[in-house]
């Protein structure tokens, strides 16, 4: 029994011989609870995202038992219970929509019962920030465990990215050079495990955000999810979280600005998704770290990257873990001066530094050195103009360098069902040189932003060779994508921004280099454009049919902001609920 000196927070439960503890304890024995379980021992939360709709999690029944072996070694007790799972690749409108759900039915879940710490089995894209998000506002020590990534997917003899392939197939069917059979034959070798995305999409992102924020042991972010190394990992993170309750190491200690820096760093690095931004963003406000848009061009720029997988590079998750994961990238940006924060605390009690200094590097393909990098600079491209006032960005390391710096007509689409109906019509006016715009993709104008902000090129364009155009919206994009996609425009066209007034013909400019975006219409055009109509009507409409739609327009924020609930941000701590008796 773990010799506590304090007084645990299930204690108040648990610790007394009278009506209230009689009703807690006895409801609880009717799983087979022997009464010494409940006589001082921490009781750890496996707060757990399984679910068969959300396949990228589906095998955390089989991670949780091993977390559980760990924490009863140490000492604890352990109680699983299940939370809003939302998995990327089933659920509409997004994932993205119910992200905030999930986190106030975590934070609820931790403050309403009987938990002295928690334990985190998140996977697929939203489930991380979510959970972590709802943790941070409850603030208790907290370990974040992720389910790993698929293997690698296998095509005619090579190895296919999760996610990546599809946009590229798919494009190469509208260009003709393969068939719909091709296409299709592709399917069943891509999702060939357990496990989330094998690319450096959001899974495989956010994975490495919780690894660089110390918020999980190392390796967590690469083992993959059928190697017996992930059960091990699971074990050993139920061995610390008790720990972690005697020495009161709470989320807070860990989520510090330093960590945020040290994750936009590593982000860079690796390549990761964009919708890191909005995810670290979020998970800063509900800790209370104010983290700005701009903090991603004072931190990240000019870093290169030097992870090459897909979709900025070659390699796949197998091949990261094998070449020595993210401890080795660590190590690399620490050797070079280029990590933040060395002595940044972690969960397992040591600094970022001590965990990564000694980490072995097997694969400088993989993991290339800072002279040799993928991107020169991979840091987050931030823009501002008058098209973005409130910013929006552009992933470099999945850029064309030669669209970096481009001035176009724009071809305008006024949602995303208008450039399904249209962006396939021979007679679209259009050319290489031209602009995507694609408006009413925000947290607001899609309730919940989708990924579809990697608009698919004209086919008449692609049967001509063209692979890449810039595009700009206010959606987001898949991590699997790749292209000169400008992402999270700021303020959306739904809620009033200038790119409700973006008309066929404009000229646009994109500069990543000053990180503007400036759209050709003087100021006085543009109000009056704006003025014709009332661009948030329609997602006031939409809101007025009630339900947790209405809860989610009215109150997301912008994706500058996080998309958070603005009643949502900052931590409401874990103090002891009221009895329910």
């Amino acid at each position: 029994m773990t010799d506590n000196k304090r007084r645990l927070r299930s204690a108040e439960w648990f610790g007394s011989a009278d009506k209230n503890g009689f009703m807690y304890r006895s409801w609880m024995k009717n799983q087979g609870i022997p009464d010494h379980e409940f006589q001082g021992k921490p009781i750890i939360g496996i707060c757990n995202t399984w679910s068969e709709l959300t396949p990228c999690n589906a095998h955390f029944r089989k991670i949780a038992e091993h977390v559980k072996k760990g924490i009863l070694e140490a000492g604890g007790f352990p109680v699983e219970f299940p939370v809003f799972s939302n998995g990327e690749s089933n659920l509409r409108p997004t994932a993205m929509f119910t992200r905030n759900l999930a986190s106030m039915d975590v934070e609820e879940a931790i403050r309403g019962n009987p938990l002295d710490a928690v334990v985190l089995l998140v996977g697929c894209d939203k489930t991380t920030p979510a959970l972590l998000m709802g943790a941070a506002s409850c603030d208790l020590p907290t370990i974040v465990v992720t389910g790993g990534p698929m293997l690698n997917g296998k095509h005619e003899g090579k190895d296919i990215g999760s996610g990546t392939v599809v946009w590229q197939l798919s494009e190469q069917v509208k260009a003709g050079k393969i068939s719909i059979h091709d296409f299709m034959a592709a399917e069943a070798g891509m999702s060939r495990s357990a496990g989330t995305c094998n690319t450096m999409g959001t899974a495989s992102t956010m994975a490495c955000m919780a690894e660089s924020l110390g918020t999980s042991l190392p390796h967590n972010a690469a083992i993959p999810a059928v190697d017996s190394r992930r059960y091990v990992l699971a074990h050993l993170s139920g061995n610390r979280i008790v720990e972690m309750v005697d020495e009161d190491l709470k989320l807070s200690k860990v989520l510090t600005r330093e960590a945020f820096e040290n994750a936009i760093r590593t982000n860079a690095a690796i390549g990761g998704s964009t919708n890191a931004v909005i995810h670290l963003k979020a998970i800063a406000g509900r800790i209370g770290v104010d983290l700005a848009l701009d903090d991603w061009t004072r931190i990240g720029r000019g870093t290169p990257t030097i992870v090459d997988l897909q979709p900025s590079g070659r390699f796949l998750m197998e091949e990261f873990y094998y070449a020595g994961g993210l401890p080795a990238v660590l190590k690399r940006l620490g050797e070079a001066d280029r990590l933040p924060h060395k002595d940044a605390l972690t969960v397992n009690g040591k600094t970022l530094w001590e965990n990564v200094c000694d980490a072995p590097l097997y694969n400088d393909e993989v993991i290339r050195p800072l002279d040799s990098p993928l991107r020169e600079d991979g840091g987050m491209c931030v823009l501002r103009g008058n098209l973005a006032p409130g910013g929006a960005v552009l992933k470099p390391s999945a850029a064309s360098p030669e669209l970096m710096q481009h001035r176009g007509r724009a071809v305008v689409f006024e949602n995303f069902d208008d450039y399904k109906a249209r962006i396939n019509d021979p007679d679209l006016e259009v050319d290489a040189d031209s602009i995507l715009v694609m408006k009413n993709c925000g947290p607001r104008g899609y309730h919940g932003m989708a990924e579809v902000g990697n608009m698919g090129l004209p086919s008449k364009l692609l049967e001509q060779g063209v692979t890449d155009m810039v595009r700009i919206s206010d959606a987001r994009m898949s991590g699997t994508a790749y292209g000169t996609v400008v992402l999270h425009v700021a303020p959306e066209a739904a809620a009033g921004g200038p790119l409700a007034a973006v008309r066929n013909g404009d000229w646009i400019e994109l500069d990543c280099d000053t990180g503007r975006l400036h759209l050709e219409v003087d100021e006085a055009e543009l109000a009056s454009r704006l003025a014709e109509g009332d661009p948030t009507a329609e997602s006031k409409e939409i809101a007025r049919s009630g339900g947790y739609r209405q809860l989610y327009i009215e109150h997301v924020l912008q994706a500058d902001e996080g998309c958070d609930f603005d009643f949502l941000v900052g931590m409401r701590g874990a103090d002891v609920p009221r009895h329910s008796h």
